[in-house]
């Protein structure tokens, strides 16, 4: 996965009524934050929006496969990422809507423990 600026720049405009967006390279990709808040992923093959039992629902209408990957043993893992809908990527009041639903998702995530530092 690569990381595509000219999409990381598209979800900052069309997010800015909303937030801040910033991301950080991960894993050949990006992870986008919105205000603090992870929502999605986004490499060379598109944007991924985070998901959860409470959205998945409307993932699963708006018909938007689970992120997959291939592990080293052979076998397939899946993420709580959702691919986004084609009408993101050029309307500013799509991704406003997806991305919503991406970061409440994001809000209700256990945040990671921070291990001790000694």
């Amino acid at each position: 996965m690569g990381v595509d600026a000219g999409l990381i720049e598209w979800v900052a405009e069309a997010l800015a009524p909303i937030g801040t967006v910033t991301s950080r390279r991960m894993m050949g990709g990006a992870t986008l934050y919105c205000d603090g808040t992870i929502f999605a992923i986004a490499g060379d093959d598109g944007l991924w929006f985070k998901a959860d039992a409470e959205s998945d629902a409307a993932w699963d209408a708006a018909d938007c496969a689970r992120f997959t990957y291939a592990k080293g043993d052979g076998t397939t893992g899946s993420m709580n990422y959702r691919r986004a809908p084609d009408d993101v990527y050029d309307d500013a009041d799509a991704m406003r809507e997806w991305a919503g639903l991406a970061l409440a998702a994001g809000a209700r995530a256990p945040k990671p423990k921070r291990k001790n530092k000694r």
